[in-house]
């Protein structure tokens, strides 16, 4: 019953995303809503962790699961791939690069600030 009640705050919040995506004119999809929904909702202390974590354990293990559709779709496009296989290589290659350099440099940036405001609370 406990996960019942866990997935159908996440899907409540789901359904709220759905809400917001037809209400405001921004071409952003509805599960980023929900998701955005959920987030603010665990940091703002409105929902605690313990209210959604056990079926988000469950969801994270999942998840791997879920690529297969994706993964036997491309296979189904090879013929459509193959003559650019070599540009997405370099496009793949060259973004996950940009990725982790803006996402280490962000890490970095934050880390610097909370030293900063710790020594300065001392």
């Amino acid at each position: 019953m406990k996960f019942l009640k866990q997935f159908g705050i996440i899907m409540f919040l789901a359904f709220l995303g759905e809400a917001l995506r037809s209400l405001l004119p921004f071409p952003i999809p509805a599960s980023i809503y929900g998701i955005a929904l959920l987030f603010f909702c665990l940091e703002w202390k409105i929902l605690p962790v313990s209210s959604v974590k056990e079926v988000s354990v469950f969801l994270i293990e999942l998840m791997p699961v879920m690529f297969i559709p994706a993964a036997v779709g491309l296979m189904d496009s090879w013929d459509i791939l193959k003559p650019e296989l070599f540009s997405y290589i370099v496009i793949i290659a060259l973004t996950t690069v940009a990725v982790m350099a803006a996402s280490g440099k962000t890490a970095q940036a934050l880390l610097r600030r909370k030293e900063r405001k710790g020594r300065n609370k001392r």
